[in-house]
C-alpha cells in the first residue's frame, strides 16, 4: 500500500504541470480579452533612479549641505521633494545625476526619499552627526536574547536580571538563565550560578558585603528549591546556602536528616517589583500578599513546614530574611495593614529611606492615593507627600534623580492633580507638579519610559514617532522645560522599551548612558537589550 500510494503521489504533480501547460497554449490561441487589465490605469515609471553611491558627505551635518547621487530629476525640477528620515530638506542645485540639498535643522538619522509626481523613489540611509551617538567600542556583541529588567554597578562592572537565557551566545558553554555579567566595556563575565533561575528576575542589590540580593518571580536557583521570589548571592553569583538539621523519619538513611538550603530564609507567594538595601535590611515591593519563610525544625527532607503572615504588595526582611515586624506590621491582627487595592508598577527609594510607589491602586491602608504614594520609614503612608489628586490611570515607569532631585512618571494617565499630563509628568521631591516641564504634543504613540540625567536634560523613550510635529521615532532628548534639545535628537529609529539607564562614561571619556530593557534598534541600527550611547 505505501509503495502504491506514493506512486499516485508522484503522479499528481506532472498531470497538474500537463494540465497548466495545456491552459496554457489554448489561452495563447485566443484573441478575445478575458477581462481587464489589473494594471490598466497605472502610473508609469517616471525614470527616477537612485545611484549605487554614498552620499557626499557620507554623514551629515544639521543645517549643512548634503549631495545625494540620483538620475531623472531633471524634467521635475522645481516639482519634487527630497525628505531625510521624513523631513523636507531645501533642494539647493540639481544636475543631471545629482541633488544638492541643505540638511534640515531637526533631522535625523535614516532613509532618503523623493516624491515626485505623487510617487515615492527611496533611497539610502543617511547619518546624521551630532551630540548623541552609538559607543561602538562598547565590547557587547549580540547582547541578550529576553529582556533586561536591572542592571546595577557591581565588582567593577555590571550585574544585569531579567528574562534572558543567552547572553553575547554564551550559554552553549555555560547555563545564562536570568542573571549574567559584564565588565565596564561591555565584555561578559562569567558567573558561577550554575543553572540560574527559573523564572524571571525583576530587580538587583549589592549588599555591603559584596553578596547580592536578586528578586523577582522564581522558586528555584541553580536547581535547589524551597526560593520564593528571593534569595542571596555570593559575590560570583553562587547561591549563598547552608545546611540545617531536619526531623529524620528513617534513621537507617542519616542523610534524611539534613538539607542545603538558602541561607536567606524569607520569601513572598508572588512577584517581586523591587528591592531597597537600607540599614542592612531589605525592602520589597511587588504583587503578593504573603511572606513566606521556612520552619525547618519541625520540616523533613521531604515536607518542609511554612511560617505564613499575610504581607500585600510590601514587606521588609532582616539579612537573613526574617520579617521585620516593626515596618508595616500590626501586632495586634499578627499580619500586615491593608496595603494597596491595586498593582506595583514601579518603585525607588530616596536619599532619606523613604520609598515612592507607582501603579495601578487608590488606596494604601485604607487612605486615598491616586497611583502614587510614600511610604515613610515604618511602612506607614507619608502625608506629607502632596500629589493632590494623583494620576487619572495607570503609572507605568518611574525614576528619580538624586542630583536634580526629581521624579518622572510616565503611564496612560491623561492628567495629574487635575492637569493636562499626557502620559508624561515631572514632580518636585516632595510630590508637588514642577511645572516649569510642559510635554509637547506626542504623535504616533504614547511614551513608555522617561529618566531625567544629571545635565538636566530628559530621555525619553517609547512607540511615538513625532515630537511636535518632528521627526522622532521612538527616542529624544528634551531640556529640563520639555523642548527639544537642540543637537540632542539626531539619531534615528528606536525600537523597544528601556528599564533602566546609568550614567557613565565613553571610551573617550566623554558623557555616556548605558540603556538596558528590551531594545531591539538604536539609531536605526539592531542591538541587543543593552547598549552605550554617548551623549555629549
Amino acid at each position: 500500500m505505501i509503495s502504491i500510494h506514493k506512486k499516485r503521489f508522484r503522479l499528481v504533480p506532472f498531470s497538474v504541470f500537463i494540465l497548466l501547460v495545456s491552459l496554457t497554449v489554448f489561452s495563447c490561441k485566443k484573441s478575445t480579452v478575458i477581462g481587464e487589465d489589473p494594471y490598466d490605469g497605472g502610473k508609469q515609471p517616471l525614470g527616477i533612479k537612485f545611484a549605487n553611491e554614498a552620499a557626499d558627505p557620507e554623514v551629515g551635518i544639521q543645517g549643512e549641505e548634503a549631495t545625494f547621487k540620483i538620475r531623472g530629476l531633471r524634467p521635475f525640477e522645481g516639482k519634487f521633494k527630497v525628505l531625510i528620515n521624513e523631513t523636507e530638506a531645501e533642494v539647493l542645485t540639481l544636475t543631471d545625476s545629482t541633488v544638492k540639498v541643505k540638511i534640515p535643522l531637526n533631522a535625523s538619522t535614516g532613509g532618503i526619499t523623493v516624491i515626485a509626481e505623487g510617487q515615492t523613489f527611496f533611497g539610502p540611509s543617511f547619518g546624521i552627526e551630532g551630540k548623541v551617538s552609538l559607543d561602538a567600542s562598547f565590547k557587547v556583541v549580540s547582547g541578550s536574547n529576553g529582556s533586561i529588567l536591572d542592571m546595577i554597578p557591581a565588582n567593577n562592572g555590571y550585574l544585569m536580571v531579567g528574562g534572558f537565557s543567552d547572553f553575547d551566545s554564551k550559554a552553549a558553554l555555560k547555563p545564562v538563565n536570568a542573571i549574567a555579567m559584564m565588565n565596564s566595556q561591555g565584555e561578559f563575565q562569567s558567573l558561577n550560578s550554575g543553572k540560574g533561575v527559573s523564572g524571571v528576575l525583576f530587580s538587583a542589590n549589592q549588599l555591603s558585603g559584596g553578596q547580592f540580593i536578586v528578586a523577582g518571580l522564581f522558586n528555584s536557583y541553580n536547581r535547589r528549591l524551597g526560593i520564593s521570589s528571593i534569595a542571596r548571592l555570593n559575590s560570583d553569583g553562587s547561591l549563598d546556602s547552608t545546611r540545617v538539621q531536619l526531623i529524620n523519619l528513617t534513621p537507617e538513611k542519616p542523610q534524611m536528616g539534613f538539607d542545603t538550603v538558602s541561607t536567606f530564609n524569607g520569601g513572598v507567594n508572588g512577584l517581586i517589583r523591587k528591592t531597597f538595601v537600607r540599614d542592612n535590611k531589605i525592602t520589597v515591593v511587588g504583587n503578593f500578599t504573603r511572606y513566606y519563610r521556612y520552619f525547618y525544625e519541625r520540616s523533613t527532607r521531604d515536607s518542609k513546614r511554612i511560617d505564613i503572615t499575610t504581607m500585600n504588595q510590601i514587606v521588609r526582611m532582616k539579612e537573613d530574611g526574617s520579617m521585620d515586624s516593626t515596618f508595616n506590621f500590626n501586632p495586634a491582627t499578627r499580619q500586615g495593614y491593608e496595603g494597596l487595592n491595586g498593582s506595583v508598577e514601579g518603585a525607588f527609594m530616596q536619599q532619606d529611606g523613604k520609598i515612592v510607589i507607582t501603579g495601578d491602586f487608590t488606596s494604601f491602608n485604607g487612605k486615598p492615593v491616586n497611583r502614587i504614594a510614600r511610604i515613610n520609614l515604618d511602612g506607614s503612608r507619608d502625608d506629607t507627600f502632596n500629589t493632590g489628586s494623583g494620576a487619572d490611570n495607570i503609572v507605568t515607569s518611574v525614576t528619580y534623580n538624586e542630583t536634580k532631585r526629581k521624579i518622572m512618571l510616565t503611564g496612560l494617565f491623561k492628567n495629574f492633580n487635575g492637569t493636562a499630563a499626557n502620559g508624561v509628568v515631572m514632580l518636585n521631591e516632595d510630590g508637588s507638579t514642577d511645572n516649569s516641564f510642559k510635554l509637547g504634543t506626542i504623535s504616533g504613540g504614547i511614551v513608555t519610559f522617561a529618566h531625567q540625567l544629571s545635565s538636566g536634560k530628559i530621555i525619553l523613550s517609547g512607540g511615538f514617532s513625532r515630537y511636535n510635529n518632528v521627526v522622532r521615532q521612538g527616542f529624544m532628548i528634551l531640556n529640563q522645560n520639555g523642548s527639544l534639545a537642540p543637537g540632542y535628537n539626531n539619531s534615528g529609529a528606536f525600537e523597544g522599551y528601556i528599564s533602566k539607564v546609568i550614567e557613565t562614561s565613553s571610551s573617550l571619556g566623554n558623557p555616556a548612558v548605558i540603556l538596558s530593557g528590551f531594545i531591539s534598534k538604536f539609531d536605526n541600527k539592531r542591538v541587543g537589550n543593552v547598549l552605550r550611547v554617548e551623549i555629549k
